[in-house]
């Protein structure tokens, strides 16, 4: 009968070994718990910067995330199609206008290069009016592109307005790297090559066009709709692609053994003569060069003198002249 209290002492000991054990344990779980939370804080906090920075790349001006960023590439589809004939570029100059206007920033964002694909190497004045004003746009993708634009359109012309244009912008962007550098661009495709090439898709008197040239044009400029990601951060060798659509714009004539020839070629803006009855005049207010000479956007030329024939009925690029052997001076 003794044994039993020893029992009840013994079961007594063990629950209070066991309480404090437990008082233990929740002293060092009341002890993680500050950890654990501060745990959880910093895992949040850094889900939130995390989900920021996503929103920052999302929301982007020019970022291919952007919702509706799928319009700007039909905005250069409408250029595209109009590129080449001039009733058509005329015409839809007065919808990229309304597309200025009343457009999404997406879209707005797109219409310079639209713009400069469908004037390329081709600086008309109120083209360049419009990139011009749009160059000091409140949207710094907008300007950006714009300046882009302008050189694309003076591509390889020399054009005394546009550098001038190019100059003040220079000046005007002086603390700004990203557009400094567009107009250190669009500078140097203003001069292309001194002035002795061309970014012009075009060519045989404008009635053929290059695929593989528009192809280049139209990879640049898919590129600039999203020129944040791409060719002003690690992607400025798209750049390149400029490089199939550079053609030379001079005229330069040869004998039949390939040596140079210097001859006397009547050079002035082209006329359109298809369908008219005769020998109608090809070209307009022409003036007399000695080859070889430089061809501007929608110019045309044909030999002065019956000296010689050439060998190809489209005086473009390099031409094989053949004496003709019933000239007489």
């Amino acid at each position: 009968g003794g044994e039993k209290p020893a029992v009840e002492g013994a079961t007594n000991g063990s629950k209070e070994q066991a309480a404090a054990a437990g008082d233990e344990n929740t002293e060092e779980k009341s002890e993680d718990k500050p950890k654990e939370k501060a745990k959880a804080k910093a895992k949040a906090k850094e889900a939130k910067i995390s989900s920021k920075k996503d929103d920052k790349v999302s929301a982007e001006p020019g970022s291919i995330a952007e919702p509706g960023s799928h319009q700007a590439v039909a905005v250069l589809g409408i250029a595209l199609i109009a590129v080449g004939e001039d009733i058509g570029a005329e015409m839809s100059l007065r919808s990229f206008n309304h597309l200025l206007r009343y457009g999404d920033p997406v879209i707005r964002r797109a219409v310079p290069l639209a713009l400069a694909l469908l004037s390329t190497s081709n600086p008309q004045l109120p083209i360049l009016d419009t990139l011009s004003k749009f160059s000091h746009d409140s949207d710094p993708t907008v300007a950006r592109n714009a300046i882009f634009a302008m050189g694309v359109v003076g591509s390889g012309t020399n054009n005394s307005r546009l550098a001038g244009l190019l100059r003040n912008l220079a000046q005007f962007y002086h603390k700004e790297p990203q557009d400094l550098f567009m107009v250190r661009l669009a500078q140097g495709l203003t001069h292309l090559g001194k002035g002795t090439l061309t970014l012009n898709p075009f060519h045989s008197d404008r009635a053929l066009l290059t695929p593989v040239a528009v192809a280049g044009l139209m990879a640049v400029l898919t590129s600039m709709l999203d020129a944040s990601n791409t060719i002003l951060k690690d992607a400025h060798y798209m750049l390149y692609y400029l490089t199939p659509a550079i053609q030379p714009r001079m005229l330069v004539t040869f004998d039949e053994e390939l040596s140079p020839l210097s001859t006397t070629v009547r050079v002035g803006q082209a006329v359109d003569v298809v369908g008219q009855a005769g020998k109608p005049k090809t070209i307009t207010g022409f003036q007399t060069h000695t080859t070889p000479v430089l061809l501007a956007y929608g110019e045309r030329a044909e030999l002065a003198s019956e000296e010689y024939i050439p060998l190809t009925p489209v005086m473009e690029g390099f031409v094989i002249c053949r004496k003709n052997p019933d000239y007489h001076e």
